[in-house]
């Protein structure tokens, strides 16, 4: 599939899957924002994977309103409009519910949710005046499931399943598509940093930590790839009719069928 020049402005790209999906769509014929809260390595990044011409940094702390436009309005001013939102910067904490830290559930939430709202409001001014767009989330599997010890997580990762079918509905008659990509685990700095957390908090190694619990359910025993989600992101990036909006798309190695 082909982006033949569609510009797109991807969050947290700047490292791991957000990295991943910029690098694909240059590589579709696309041009890239890499926004992210480093801006040395936002524009590390766009150097690897383009020119001047196809990928720009964009600093970018997705939880301020004041950041998120200017930084909206740059990769609109750079490339003349914005086709495509990827909505991916994120965090992890864990805790028991009982030890969470209102502060760490506040920071969750903020970057998770106030960070995929504050983007598309940006963003879909560009796309209703074109009368085409895609707004792409990345939920997980704990869009649809829950695990121990990540309640603010779950729950941000299920907020996005009802703001990307509300958008689905309000960009229809724009053209404008809103859909959840919900990767299984993904061996990420983030998830690397989960195992020592878990295997702490669940007194258990940091292999079984891996075997049991990230890749239990999963049909073979392996990760997902920042190579899967980037094409399934360039699938709904390139897709073009409201045949597919409002969705939620799994790539999980089998975790969560449905």
């Amino acid at each position: 599939m082909k982006l033949d020049g569609k510009v797109a402005l991807v969050t947290g790209a700047a490292s791991g899957i957000g990295h991943a999906i910029a690098k694909r769509y240059v590589e579709a014929g696309g041009r890239v924002a890499i926004a992210d809260l480093n801006l040395d390595a936002a524009e590390a990044a766009a150097k690897e994977i383009g020119d001047a011409k196809t990928a720009i940094a964009v600093a970018m702390d997705v939880s301020s309103e004041e950041q998120v436009n200017a930084g909206v309005e740059k990769t609109a001013a750079t490339f003349g409009t914005i086709d495509i939102l990827v909505s991916n910067a994120g965090i992890q904490i864990v805790h028991p519910i009982e030890e969470f830290p209102f502060a760490a559930w506040k920071k969750m939430l903020a970057i998770h949710l106030d960070g995929a709202f504050l983007t598309t409001k940006a963003c879909v001014k560009y796309m209703y005046k074109q009368k085409s767009g895609s707004l792409i989330y990345m939920g997980s599997v704990h869009s649809h499931e829950a695990s121990p010890l990540k309640s603010a997580y779950v729950t941000a990762k299920h907020g996005l399943l009802g703001l990307a079918r509300t958008m689905a509905k309000e960009g229809a008659k724009y053209g404008v598509r809103a859909n959840v990509i919900c990767p299984g685990f993904v061996r990420t700095p983030l998830v690397d940093k989960q195992i020592p957390e878990q295997a702490k908090e669940l007194g258990i190694s940091e292999e079984r930590v891996i075997r049991e619990v990230m890749l239990g359910e999963t049909v073979d025993k392996e990760f997902t790839t920042v190579e899967d989600i980037a094409e399934v992101a360039l699938v709904l990036a390139a897709f073009n009719t409201n045949a597919l909006t409002g969705q939620s798309i799994t790539a999980s190695h089998g975790w969560h069928m449905g």
